[in-house]
């Protein structure tokens, strides 16, 4: 088992890389609000020159987190930044990934979308699979 002072390393350095990223995704959003009527082309290549790093720490992310909730009640008590730290990187994720796709949804509402790069329909319709179910089940 890692001990705490290696996990938080890590989540440290993850979650400036998370920063990051949310500082490209909200950069984006900004220009896409602004009246420019620009793609924002630069934020699009930082973030896909990030994806690769961030791909690698959603791995060290889960493997931390892991590792965390092995060790015992007692260990975890000791050193509660741990938990805070994996909360934080987990909480400025869900940001991003929400900011991205309202990223997304501005693009395609302004017509900035490459026409190979546009989500599935089916991805606008959350219940789309639990309906397929239903509808293959009746019969």
């Amino acid at each position: 088992m890692k001990a705490p002072s290696e996990i938080a390393a890590v989540l440290r350095e993850n979650l400036a890389l998370y920063e990051t990223v949310w500082r490209a995704v909200s950069e984006e959003g900004e220009e896409l609000r602004s009246d420019t009527g620009q793609v924002p082309v630069r934020q699009g290549r930082d973030k896909k020159d990030l994806l690769p790093r961030l791909v690698a720490s959603l791995d060290a992310l889960a493997s931390s987190r892991a590792a965390w909730q092995a060790g015992g009640p007692a260990a975890r008590a000791r050193h509660p930044e741990v938990g805070a730290l994996v909360r934080q990187s987990q909480d400025l994720l869900m940001k991003i990934i929400v900011m991205d796709r309202e990223n997304e949804q501005m693009l395609l509402r302004k017509g900035m979308f490459p026409a190979r790069e546009l989500p599935s329909v089916n991805r606008q319709r959350p219940h789309f699979v639990t309906d397929l179910y239903r509808r293959q089940g009746a019969r």
